[in-house]
């Protein structure tokens, strides 16, 4: 390839905006390895993944899966992606009030919606609505009997959190609640009427929108 017509060059000239997937891939991976170029292994990671979301959403033990991706690479490959979803996030978000649970999506969908495991987190919120804080509870499959209702308040009671908004996204692309999601929405709520610590609302999110599970509370 002509020196002028490499991804870092163009890069260089033109902006990222002007790579293909291919190109921005190859700036991760670098030169490959002595039996993979860096093109050709970004070329089998888009062949893999069929999309960059998809790609995105993989896993480091995923990623290794494909040839010539080494734990380096792996490595680096889930650190940018990581990294693009936490700039995704506008933090500005947390300094204003919640309002609806599309202001939730706005401000954790960007991080949640395209993982590859359930994550369930916690808003911790002010008397004003604002959020003063973001808690991982779990990763992997939802649950109500391995969410203890101790892993969500006690932060919130150390914060001193007015309320709490419960989210946690849908691999699969479809926000509809499922048994689980409101069997944990009620244990969770009956917990924050105990201990004085509403629980607002419960956001799913996933790639095609979100779903609140306020009516369930009664909201």
């Amino acid at each position: 390839m002509p020196h002028h017509d490499r991804p870092r060059e163009r890069l260089r000239r033109l902006g990222p905006a002007a790579l293909t997937d291919a190109d921005l891939l190859v700036l991760l991976i670098g030169s490959g390895t002595a039996h993979a170029s860096g093109p050709l292994v970004a070329s089998a990671l888009l062949t893999r993944f069929d999309t960059p979301v998809r790609l995105a959403s993989a896993d480091v033990s995923a990623l290794e899966s494909v040839a010539g991706v080494g734990r380096a690479t792996a490595g680096r490959l889930a650190a940018a992606f990581e990294l693009g979803r936490r700039a995704a996030v506008d933090v500005r978000l947390f300094g204003t009030p919640v309002r609806g649970p599309a202001d939730v999506f706005r401000l954790m969908g960007p991080s949640l919606r395209d993982r590859p495991q359930e994550e369930f987190h916690a808003l911790l919120l002010n008397t004003r609505h604002r959020v003063v804080r973001s808690v991982l509870v779990t990763r992997g499959i939802l649950d109500a009997s391995l969410i203890h209702p101790r892993e969500v308040f006690r932060l919130a009671v150390g914060e001193g959190a007015a309320g709490v908004i419960l989210v946690h996204n849908h691999p699969s692309g479809d926000p509809t609640p499922s048994d689980a999601d409101r069997a944990v929405t009620r244990q969770l709520a009956e917990a924050g009427r105990v201990l004085g610590i509403p629980v607002l609302d419960h956001v799913i999110v996933a790639r095609s929108g979100y779903t609140s599970l306020a009516s369930d509370l009664g909201r």
